[in-house]
């Protein structure tokens, strides 16, 4: 059974993406939000001093712990810079948004120093990935197939890296996906079954999005057809001409070249 973490922190420097990433968490784990300019608003309070900075951790921390005797789950996104700061809000679980060197405060860069500790390092700005990824951590995800599902349709022959950013882009749109491996081995250049596909299809989705894909195999589907609207639609997810440039087909070839593929 997991800690229960009830208090988040999600710390970092000014423009790092924390108030982003706190907002995909907090819809994620039905949370309340603790957000450092609005607490600040409330009280009225713009000394930036690092006698301040105590004084405004200690204020998130008591609004905190309201919202956690309450029985909610709480996601603060405040600076936080110093371990002193740190300790007085005494996170159950700790985000570090590590994606700049400097913020546009120099006394903020200056007084800030990094975490020696944290259960969960942010480095790029890509907020509906880590939310999910990090929620996962605090409360283990359940397929739910009742729940809004994106499907990908494929051949995989095999799994690759475009494939992967595929994946990503797709997961986005629901929180989780239902992926369909087309049956054509031995139907042209298709030598992989279903279950090796299958199997290279968790090991590397797994690390990251247990329980949030499904990988079922269907027919050589080759037409997608709809009559009307009926609650679902059909859209093209635009890669990066770098990815797009990934082909299963260049892959096959190298497997062959390398003796790993007849």
């Amino acid at each position: 059974m997991k800690k229960l973490n009830k208090k988040i922190l999600i710390m970092g420097l000014p423009d790092s993406g924390k108030t982003t990433l706190a907002s995909k968490l907090v819809s994620l784990l039905n949370a309340k939000w603790l957000n450092n300019d609005e607490v600040r608003k409330v009280a009225n309070d713009w000394d930036f001093s690092e006698e301040a900075r105590i004084r405004q951790a200690k204020r998130m921390t008591d609004l905190a712990e309201k919202y956690i005797r309450e029985g909610h789950y709480v996601v603060a996104d405040f600076i936080c810079p110093t371990p002193e700061t740190r300790e007085l809000f005494n996170a159950d679980y700790v985000v570090w948004v590590d994606t700049i060197n400097k913020g546009r405060f120099e006394d903020t860069n200056k007084m800030f120093v990094k975490p020696e500790k944290f259960d969960f390092q942010v480095t790029t700005q890509n907020a509906e990935l880590w939310a999910l990824q990090i929620a996962d951590q605090i409360i283990e995800y359940k397929w739910d197939n009742k729940k809004p599902t994106a499907q990908i349709l494929g051949r995989w022959q095999p799994f690759h890296d475009g494939h992967y950013t595929l994946f990503e882009e797709t997961i986005k749109k629901t929180g989780q996906v239902c992926i369909l491996v087309r049956d054509v081995q031995g139907v042209d250049d298709n030598p992989f079954d279903f279950e090796f596909i299958k199997s290279k299809i968790m090991e590397r989705l797994e690390p990251k999005f247990k329980n949030r894909f499904k990988v079922v195999l269907v027919p050589n589907i080759t037409n997608i057809c709809y009559g009307r609207g009926v609650g679902y639609k059909i859209e093209e997810i635009v890669l990066s001409e770098k990815i797009q440039k990934v082909s299963a087909t260049k892959i096959r070839k190298e497997m062959r070249k390398k003796g790993k593929l007849k």
